[in-house]
């Protein structure tokens, strides 16, 4: 290599270094001169592509800042819409805010029950556009309950269009009920609507008036505690308090659970608990007087009597359509200072069903429940009743007096009772028995019971030589079952149906006969009666039925036989038609039977309901059978019965 070529060799290679030198300055050549141009520092890395990074960084920022700005701009332009348009809208638009409705009630914040309250109600639209189609409502509770929810009146008014920024003042009169220092709520309400939408909007306003006086004044006298089985007196007295007459008007009484009502003066006009006290001037007064007993309920139970009062309902007669005035009394149920107890055959309540053969075994067991002794204590068992069989009564330690009916326990027959200490009890007993529900000298009885009042006094000792007369009874009634038969038959030369087959059956041959049933009641109508029995597998069910009229049915898959009777009146069988049903079974012996008794028919079971005596009753009638001979059944003697 030459010289020459050596030192071209050299200039490039130091001119390539330059090129890649970061402190290397270039010249530009612009419009025939030069210019010092600052260069941007190379960089010491390369990208992925083969770029420098800062080159890459100042070609983005170039793009991008365009588009930076013009962002920016929109947001500063959107937060100024914004909140223009929210100006706009809830200040200068055309929309509607119910803070900006004003509603404002003027009246009394007393007033009487029953008579008219005058309202002034003022409606103020602050919006900048008007109120369309608006109505005012005014919801009150109709009655004295003071519930909005239940049963309320409402008053509806349409008041039009209200105008932006206008006032509309409406006056209305509405009628509250309630007890006297009562709050009554009122509910005003305007529905509404906005130009271009069909949505009712409602603006609420609520307001109260206290009762100062009822429409009708009650007044309730009555115990506020009693003892089981004590007659109580509970007293109401009614005052219209109006200065207008009214119509029509009720007054309720709701009985708690245990009470039995016994009688009322004046009687009540709808079943035991409601009286229709007619029109009613100013001032008119109507006074009422219910007895009854707390039956049935334990030493510290509290019992709630509820008194209504109010219009007559014009779609029931019986039923309160507003109610004008109510009110509670509690009664507590307090331990007698003395008791007796009546058992029945060992059964303490109120009612005891039993049937007229059964003796009834009588148990009074007395306490002295005071923290002082009693004196002369003596004890009265009053019995009475169509059932009762004088001559059967009998006492223990004491006397039946037959002229009054009444067995009497006393010092005389029992010196026991002449001091009796603080918590000390005991029991006296008697028997008796029902006389015969029929009988040919006394006909039928007609709802067969036994009444008996047990009452029990005695003396409590005071300061010095006064003293203090103690009492308590209570009462209880025994009703007779009445005596319900089945008969059942089986024929052969008689009855609704033709037989067939030998007489006497013979083995392996078919013979059939005619199954009776006959029904007989005595005293008391029973409902709901069937019978029920099933066939043995050597008999078969043939098929008819006479009268057909009879609601019988044969199951042949559990060969039951049901005759739904239903009712069976007092009297069937005895004073009245009888009422039987036949139907028709064929019998075919098997040789093993052969010195047997083989069942016709199984046993038959009568169940219904004593509709007096209130209590289920169940009749069992035996299965009917015969006997097997190598010959025959039974004696070619006729029709006989077979059971």
């Amino acid at each position: 290599m030459s010289l020459d070529e050596k030192e071209k060799l050299n200039k490039l290679e130091e001119l390539k270094s330059k090129l890649f030198s970061k402190t290397y300055k270039m010249r530009d050549v612009m419009h025939g001169g030069f210019s010092h141009q600052k260069k941007p520092e190379i960089p010491d890395s390369w990208d992925k592509k083969g770029r420098f990074e800062s080159d890459i960084g100042e070609k983005f920022f170039m793009k991008t800042s365009v588009f930076k700005k013009f962002f920016i701009f929109s947001i500063i332009f959107f937060v100024f819409a914004s909140v223009f348009a929210f100006y706009m809208f809830f200040f200068k638009g055309n929309t509607v805010s119910n803070n900006n409705i004003d509603i404002s009630i003027i009246g009394n914040a007393f007033t009487a029950g029953g008579e008219e309250l005058p309202l002034q109600i003022e409606i103020t639209n602050r919006n900048n556009s008007p109120l369309e189609l608006a109505d005012l409502l005014i919801e009150y509770p109709k009655g004295s309950s003071g519930d909005l929810s239940q049963d309320a009146e409402r008053f509806r008014s349409s008041l039009g269009t209200i105008p932006a920024g206008s006032v509309r003042n409406e006056n209305v009169k509405i009628v509250v009920f309630g007890e006297q220092g009562s709050v009554r709520p009122i509910r005003v309400s305007l529905e509404y609507r906005v130009e271009g939408s069909n949505a009712i909007f409602v603006k609420e306003k609520p307001y109260e008036v206290s009762i100062s006086s009822a429409p009708i004044n009650l007044l309730v006298d009555a115990p506020n505690e009693a003892s089981p089985n004590q007659e109580i007196s509970f007293n109401v007295k009614a005052t219209l308090n109006a200065t207008k007459a009214a119509s029509k008007i009720l007054l309720k009484l709701d009985y708690p659970v245990g009470f039995q009502f016994e009688s009322a003066k004046p009687s009540p006009s709808f079943g035991d608990n409601v009286w229709n006290l007619g029109d009613l001037a100013p001032g008119t007064e109507r006074e009422i007087s219910i007895i009854g007993k707390m039956i049935d309920v334990s030493d510290g139970e509290e019992k709630t009597f509820h008194v209504f009062s109010g219009s007559q309902s014009d779609s029931d007669k019986s039923a309160i359509g507003v109610v004008f005035n109510s009110m509670v009394h509690t009664l507590a149920i307090k331990r007698p200072f003395i008791e007796a107890k009546l058992f029945v055959n060992g059964i303490y309540q109120r009612e005891y069903a039993t049937d007229s053969k059964t003796s009834i075994q009588g148990e009074v067991r007395w306490a002295n429940n005071l923290e002082t002794k009693i004196n002369d204590l003596e004890i009265r068992a009053k019995i009475s009743g169509n059932a009762m069989d004088r001559r059967s009564i009998s006492a223990t330690g004491g006397f039946y007096n037959s002229l009054i009916d009444t067995i009497v326990w006393d010092k005389n027959s029992q010196p026991g009772l002449a001091e009796v200490n603080p918590g000390d009890s005991g029991s006296v007993s008697f028997l008796l028995s029902s006389l015969p529900l029929f009988s040919a000298g006394g006909g039928m009885l007609s709802d067969p019971s036994i009444n008996i009042n047990v009452s029990i006094i005695g003396k409590q000792p005071l300061e010095g030589n006064a003293s203090r007369n103690l009492d308590n009874s209570e009462s209880k009634i025994i009703r007779i079952i009445s005596d319900v038969g089945l008969a059942a038959k089986g024929l052969y030369y008689s009855g609704a149906f033709t037989n067939t087959g030998p007489i006497p059956p013979k083995v392996e041959q078919e013979t059939t006969y005619t199954i009776v049933w006959g029904l007989s009641n005595t005293s008391n109508n029973i409902s709901k009666a069937k019978i029920i029995s099933t066939l043995p597998p050597w008999v078969n069910f043939v098929g008819p039925i006479s009268p057909s009229s009879e609601d019988l049915s044969y199951n042949a898959s559990t060969k039951e036989i049901v005759w739904n009777i239903g009712g069976i009146p007092r009297g069937t069988g005895i004073s009245e038609v009888n009422r039987e049903v036949s139907f028709q079974v064929s019998l075919t012996p098997s040789l093993s039977q052969v010195g047997t008794l083989p069942v016709i028919i199984n046993d038959a079971v009568l169940t219904g309901h004593d509709d007096f005596a209130n209590v289920d009753i169940r009749v069992n009638k035996t299965s009917l059978n015969t006997r097997l001979s190598n010959d025959s059944l039974f004696p070619s003697d006729g029709d006989r019965v077979v059971e």
